[in-house]
């Protein structure tokens, strides 16, 4: 048996010459930010939705284009809203529909055509939708403690603060961001890289978190117990726990425990870090 202990961090310096180039940019077309902004057509009450939900219960929303963002709910009602944005596009396309399971409630933002129209089923939900359009769709969902979330997001990012109960984020072309008081939480993205915080953590329930070209960073509580698989491709890895390690000593994948183990814990990507964090 081995011990991993805390490693170096790679870090890849910015450059002076693009950041030169984005100033010069700025300071040529003062009003170049507002401009495009102004280009943006905006439906702000494309959909509103509210309900009070048991405690361990599930809203799921699912987008195709824009993103998640969840914040903490002021009561204890659950409320969704979306705003549609677009250039060209007609926002007539894109439809909203709500499913309901027993406790559970999925919110989905469905693009649809002549041909076809698209289902907020798990197993049929996808781009239906006419591909010259441009409209996307921003959900915001308020969620009291005792409620889970899942999100998810095709071409956007999903930004969760101040869950208070289990997390599922899954996104393909942007990053996923989530911070928590009591986990757990499982997050991955395709294209974009994880960010994880969790103020404590109960229970034993497996976690898992994934890029596929991103980087993958963790913040846990100072005690922290897993039975630990990270594996990078085209990257680094490091903990500010003591690892202790099974088989051989590999920097790019590595099998162990973290304290006294009984949770699993996977953390992989392709091409970029991990890095598993003391808060």
């Amino acid at each position: 048996m081995n011990t991993y202990g805390p490693g170096a961090r790679q870090t890849r310096a910015s450059s002076p010459w693009l950041s030169v180039a984005v100033m010069a940019l700025v300071l040529a077309s003062p009003g170049s930010v507002s401009t495009l902004a102004a280009q943006k057509n905006a439906d702000t009450s494309a959909f509103t939705w509210s309900a009070t939900l048991p405690g361990g219960s599930w809203i799921r929303v699912k987008n195709l284009n824009g993103s998640v963002g969840v914040v903490p709910a002021s009561g204890n009602k659950v409320e969704v809203v979306a705003e549609k944005r677009w250039d060209r596009g007609d926002p007539r396309d894109v439809r909203f529909e709500i499913l309901k399971d027993g406790e559970n409630v999925t919110i989905c933002a469905l693009w649809d055509n002549d041909r076809e129209e698209s289902s907020c089923d798990a197993d049929s939900y996808r781009h239906e939708g006419n591909n010259r359009g441009d409209v996307e769709v921003y959900f915001t969902v308020r969620l009291p403690a005792g409620v889970k979330v899942a999100a998810t997001t095709v071409n956007g990012t999903i930004d969760i603060t101040g869950a208070r109960a289990e997390v599922r984020a899954n996104g393909v072309n942007g990053g996923v961001r989530v911070s928590t008081s009591n986990g757990p939480v499982s997050a991955k993205s395709v294209n974009g890289s994880v960010e994880v915080e969790m103020a404590t953590l109960t229970g034993t329930e497996e976690m898992s978190f994934s890029s596929v070209n991103g980087n993958v960073i963790l913040r846990v509580p100072g005690t922290f117990d897993a039975d630990l698989i990270m594996s990078t491709v085209n990257g680094s890895l490091r903990s500010d726990f003591p690892i202790t390690l099974e088989g051989r000593i590999d920097p790019r994948k590595l099998r162990g425990t973290i304290g006294k183990g009984g949770r699993n814990l996977k953390v992989s990507t392709v091409n970029g870090n991990l890095e598993i964090r003391k808060r």
